[in-house]
């Protein structure tokens, strides 16, 4: 039986390559998002996988709707 999966590596492709075009490193972006830049560097690495709290965080830090992040997601899925 086929179990979906959300595969870790795309979550943090995308979240990397909303914050490369703000032009915020993971220094700033971890700052305004109140989480560690080791942890928002695993994320982006696709070691860990944030949760919806985490990743609400991120999208807001990042004045993006975080569904436009979840949109990313699926189209690479």
């Amino acid at each position: 039986m086929f179990v979906p999966t959300l595969d870790s590596k795309i979550v943090g492709e995308v979240i990397a390559e909303f914050r490369k075009k703000k032009g915020i490193s993971q220094e700033v972006l971890s700052g305004l998002a109140d989480i560690g830049r080791t942890h928002l560097s695993a994320i982006e690495r696709g070691e860990r996988k944030p949760t919806l709290e985490t990743l609400y965080k991120i999208s807001t830090a990042m004045d993006v709707k975080m569904s436009d992040i979840v949109v990313e997601i699926e189209k690479k899925l």
